[in-house]
């Protein structure tokens, strides 16, 4: 079992998409299940949550200047951390949100010695609102806070159940990989996580899971290397 991780799940996992928020508790007590599983066996947790649930960027009005609309998508990030955190608080677990910058005392701003400092004292990290600047996914801050936390693996749980050569929706004979180097990712431009994610990965030696949310203990299984979705080596 991995000692060490991030999980990056997309904001869709944990809410619908409408001209309302709308969290899918059920879904989201699944997650806080296999994750209190995790720290409970002995494994550091840090997650980071899309906000695809609340806001699509640009999608939403091409006209838009895209340097407001990715501020608006990292705050969505953030609307999604702080509601995370309080199911995991209900749960009786303590769960952190630490941000690029301090939001007020809604957040607390990130640091690498008081974020090593809450996993030791066995609480769950939620980092939101990205790097603080536009045009970088939840993907990179992801690749960035492994690399940062010298963690041992990064989960990506998906809505798809691996990496494949081409769009399985699209392509119905498109191959699956069990496992495939992180630079090949980049190479190929397959698209299942960033350019800049992959590449920062690959560049510091974290390894990757990319498998299917939905999978039965999918994240716990991933966290133990297990065989499931696609293993991304580097």
């Amino acid at each position: 079992m991995y000692k060490r991780i991030i999980l990056k799940l997309s904001g869709e996992a944990i809410g619908k998409t409408g001209k309302s928020v709308e969290f899918q508790d059920d879904v989201i007590k699944e997650i806080i299940g296999q994750v209190k599983n995790l720290v409970s066996e002995g494994t550091q947790v840090g997650l980071v949550i899309g906000g695809g649930n609340i806001w699509r960027g640009r999608s939403a009005d091409s006209n838009m200047d895209r340097v407001k609309a990715d501020q608006i998508g990292m705050l969505a990030t953030v609307i999604n951390a702080v509601y995370v955190a309080d199911m995991f608080r209900q749960s009786g677990f303590e769960a952190i949100v630490q941000t690029p910058y301090a939001i007020g005392n809604v957040t607390e701003m990130f640091s690498k010695e008081k974020a090593l400092e809450h996993f030791t004292n066995g609480r769950i990290l939620i980092f939101a609102c990205g790097l603080g600047h536009p045009y970088f996914s939840t993907d990179t801050i992801t690749a960035l806070r492994a690399a940062e936390l010298e963690c041992d693996c990064v989960l990506y749980a998906k809505n798809i159940d691996g990496v494949y050569d081409d769009d399985p929706d699209k392509n119905p004979n498109a191959k699956k990989f069990d496992e495939i180097k992180c630079i090949d990712i980049v190479k190929k431009n397959l698209g299942v996580i960033d350019i800049a994610a992959a590449s920062l990965c690959a560049s510091e030696k974290i390894p990757l899971v990319i498998f299917g949310l939905t999978e039965k203990d999918g994240i716990v299984r991933a966290a133990k290397g297990d065989k499931i979705g696609t293993k991304v080596t580097v």
